[in-house]
């Protein structure tokens, strides 16, 4: 009995072999721990899955084990294994969705990810919340895709309950649109709040909102422009431009982030309207045409001195 009890004492509890390299084992969905006994033998992971089934069934809990595909070494604890199976401590990959992707290019980065199953199509623009998201080693993108547009909604959910009583938008889907626009606006994040503000003003006065950004956005489905506006691309009115019409556009360019969302539901309070490049990767802002006018002739100088 004493040798037992310490050849079970050491099986549980054992550290992996001095440089063992690791071994990949799938646990199909609905796999009996009997089942992931007999594939972690065949993997080379255990010696016996007889024996490995009956510690697990004597000294494990009842929770279930966990499909997926896991990295596990020659010569590791038979405890550590199963804590590890029960626990879904499976081999992952990570997917950075950073602010401002556009939907098109949500779908290539994600079809583009290796060992996940399917492809997708680009989902709804502004439908994906930008964040760094797991995936299991197997996983259908499709799922994955499903989770980062579950993300989105309960991150509109938790911030309209938050908002300002001066921002302009009036439901969570023109918070999103609205956001859009800032993301795309500004690569500043000190900035955001006070081009949002920039943006409600016009809005609440009646001005068009004259971004750019909604002019690109028909041309590329977000993409980068690679060239300056067209004086037709300005004049066009496709439901996105806004300089061709009145308010927001009929939805989002971009997939906004935490950020920007907040800025559009707090945005700063001020008198601008009006907002030019300062040629320092930021804007200069102002409250009337003429000072406008002042700002964007120092923007023409500083193109003219970099020989643009």
């Amino acid at each position: 009995m004493l040798t037992l009890s310490l050849w079970t004492a050491t099986m549980w509890r054992r550290a992996p072999l001095p440089g063992a390299e690791r071994i990949e084992v799938e646990i199909p969905r609905g796999a009996s721990i009997g089942q992931a006994a007999d594939l972690l033998e065949k993997a080379g992971v255990i010696d016996s899955s007889e024996a490995f089934e009956l510690l697990a069934r004597t000294l494990g809990d009842s929770r279930d084990i966990q499909f997926g595909t896991y990295g596990f070494f020659e010569g590791e604890g038979w405890g550590s294994i199963l804590e590890r199976l029960k626990r879904g401590d499976t081999l992952i990959v990570r997917i950075p969705i950073p602010e401002g992707l556009p939907s098109i290019q949500v779908a290539e980065r994600l079809n583009a990810v290796g060992r996940l199953k399917g492809q997708v199509e680009a989902p709804a623009e502004g439908t994906v919340l930008p964040a760094t998201y797991e995936a299991k080693i197997g996983e259908s993108r499709a799922d994955v895709l499903k989770r980062m547009q579950a993300a989105m909604t309960e991150e509109l959910d938790r911030q309209w309950e938050r908002r300002s009583e001066h921002t302009a938008v009036k439901s969570k889907d023109e918070a999103v649109i609205l956001a859009a626009i800032v993301e795309k606006e500004t690569g500043d994040p000190s900035e955001r709040r006070r081009i949002a503000g920039l943006y409600s003003n016009r809005l609440k006065q009646g001005m068009r909102l004259q971004a750019d950004p909604t002019v690109i956005y028909p041309v590329t489905k977000g993409k980068p422009l690679q060239r300056r506006i067209r004086q037709s691309e300005l004049r066009a009115d496709n439901g996105y431009n806004t300089y061709a019409r009145d308010g927001l556009p009929q939805g989002p360019i971009t997939n906004p982030g935490r950020e920007s969302i907040a800025a559009v539901l707090d945005p700063e309070v001020h008198d601008y309207v009006y907002m030019v490049a300062d040629g320092t990767g930021g804007h200069a802002f102002a409250k009337t045409y003429e000072e406008h006018q002042a700002n964007v002739a120092k923007w023409r100088q500083i193109r003219r001195d970099r020989g643009i």
